[in-house]
């Protein structure tokens, strides 16, 4: 089978180090801003930035119905930071305006773990990721307040949920992209192959 194809939502963020981290991880990486892209590819990474632009700029764009369409549908889709809260059903504190595209059902708190010079480094071990723990960036990062019957819990970090999934979509407080560690990455990748083959049978 052919390597899969994964988009990046490259509205804002880091979309340029999630690319290099998915090729480094044997899929095809494309950066997705359209409808017509998104239709093009087997799961999307959705990158850190500002949650409340990332909505708004995916309605500017046409591709916050279809992206919530191909979600319901079972795409498989990882966020990560900003990414987790437009995954997330529910925003404890969502600014005015601010949409999600849903998926995985848990409620996340916005920039839980301080203001941007607050960020931290920090050592996480993640279900699924083997070898030693994950270097977790956090970055104005949300932090999981609860989640529901479905969802696993993949990581804490001081009495924290970090890291979520449910089904096919996959969500990290935290950036991976950003320590050169492509596991988490790996393991997104292998979930899209998985859901690939279960669509084949």
């Amino acid at each position: 089978m052919t390597d899969p194809v994964i988009g990046v939502l490259a509205l804002q963020g880091d979309v340029r180090e999630h690319l290099i981290a998915l090729a480094a991880a044997d899929a095809v990486a494309r950066p997705v801003r359209r409808p017509e892209e998104l239709a093009e590819v087997d799961g999307l990474v959705i990158p850190g930035g500002e949650s409340t632009t990332i909505s708004k700029l995916a309605v500017l764009f046409g591709v916050m119905e279809p992206l919530r369409a191909r979600v319901r549908a079972g795409m498989p889709v990882y966020g990560t930071c900003a990414g987790m809260i437009m995954l997330a059903d529910k925003i404890l504190d969502p600014r005015s305006g601010q949409e999600t595209i849903g998926g995985i059902d848990m409620i996340v708190r916005r920039n839980a773990f301080g203001r941007q010079n607050e960020s931290f480094e920090a050592e996480v071990d993640v279900k699924g990721v083997p070898g030693h723990p994950v270097e977790g960036v956090f970055i104005r990062a949300p932090w999981v307040e609860s989640v529901g019957a479905e969802v696993e819990v993949l990581a804490e970090h001081d009495g924290h949920i970090v890291a979520v999934r449910q089904g096919t979509a996959l969500a990290t407080s935290f950036h991976p992209e950003l320590t050169g560690d492509h596991r988490v990455h790996s393991l997104f990748v292998d979930m899209v192959r998985a859901n690939r083959t279960a669509e084949s049978l």
